[in-house]
C-alpha cells in the first residue's frame, strides 16, 4: 500500500519544547532542577494539563501539595513560553520537503488547549499541515488509541496509507497497533534515513 499521509508529533520532533529551558535559570544547580522536574512538576502531572485540565487548576493542586515550591510551580504557568526554545529546523526542512512531494501532512500532539494557540501562531510551518489533533482539545492523550482514531476519522485517513513520527516510542507502537507505519524519532538525520528506506524521500 502506498504511503499518502504523514503524521508528525510536535514537541521534541518539530518544536524544541523542554521545561529545562525555563528552570535552568531558576534553580541554583542541575540537581535541584532535576529533582523538581522528576518529583514535583513531573511529566505525568503535565500530562493532565495536556489532557485538558486547566492550567490554573493544575498549578493550584500542586501548590497545595508542595507549598515550599509554590513560586517554582507558579513559574511553570507564568514562564511557559520560555520552555519553547524554537523550531527544530532540520526536521522542519524535512516537513517542507514532504509537502513539496505532495504528501498529505497532519499533526497529532499531546499539548494543552490553552497554550497550543501560542505555538500555532509562532510557527508558520504548522500552517502547512492539512489537519491537527490536539490532546487538550480532545480530552484524550497519546498513546490512547481513541486519539489516533479521532485523527483517522476526522480527516478520513486509511491507517495502512499513513506514517506516524513521534519521539516517544510508546506512541509509535500505539500507532502501529492501529495499522500505521511508525518511526521513532531520534534526530533529523536518522528520520531522513528511515524515510529514504521507505522510499518516501
Amino acid at each position: 500500500m502506498t504511503l499518502r499521509n504523514i503524521i508528525f508529533d510536535f514537541g521534541g520532533v518539530l518544536i524544541d519544547w523542554n521545561p529545562r529551558h525555563l528552570y535552568k535559570g531558576y534553580f541554583k544547580s542541575d540537581e535541584q532542577m532535576e529533582y523538581f522536574l522528576n518529583n514535583i512538576c513531573t511529566n505525568q502531572w503535565n500530562g493532565e494539563t495536556d489532557r485538558g485540565r486547566p492550567f490554573r487548576e493544575s498549578i493550584s493542586i500542586l501548590q497545595a501539595q508542595y507549598p515550599e515550591y509554590r513560586d517554582a510551580i507558579q513559574l511553570y504557568m507564568d514562564g511557559w513560553t520560555t520552555m519553547i526554545k524554537g523550531a527544530i529546523s532540520p526536521t522542519v526542512e524535512i516537513l517542507k520537503a514532504l509537502k513539496a512531494k505532495e504528501y498529505h501532512l497532519y499533526g497529532l500532539t499531546n499539548w494543552s488547549a490553552e497554550t497550543f494557540p501560542y505555538a500555532y501562531n509562532r510557527f508558520e510551518f504548522l500552517h502547512i499541515l492539512e489537519g491537527i489533533v490536539v490532546s487538550g482539545e480532545e480530552k484524550l492523550l497519546k498513546p490512547d488509541p481513541a486519539i489516533y482514531n479521532r485523527l483517522i476519522e476526522r480527516y478520513h485517513l486509511k491507517p495502512e496509507e499513513s506514517l506516524f513520527i513521534d519521539d516517544n516510542n510508546v506512541n509509535v507502537e500505539a500507532a502501529a497497533a492501529l495499522g500505521m507505519k511508525g518511526i521513532h524519532f531520534t534526530g533529523a538525520e536518522e528520520l531522513l534515513n528511515q524515510l529514504s528506506l521507505l522510499k518516501v524521500l
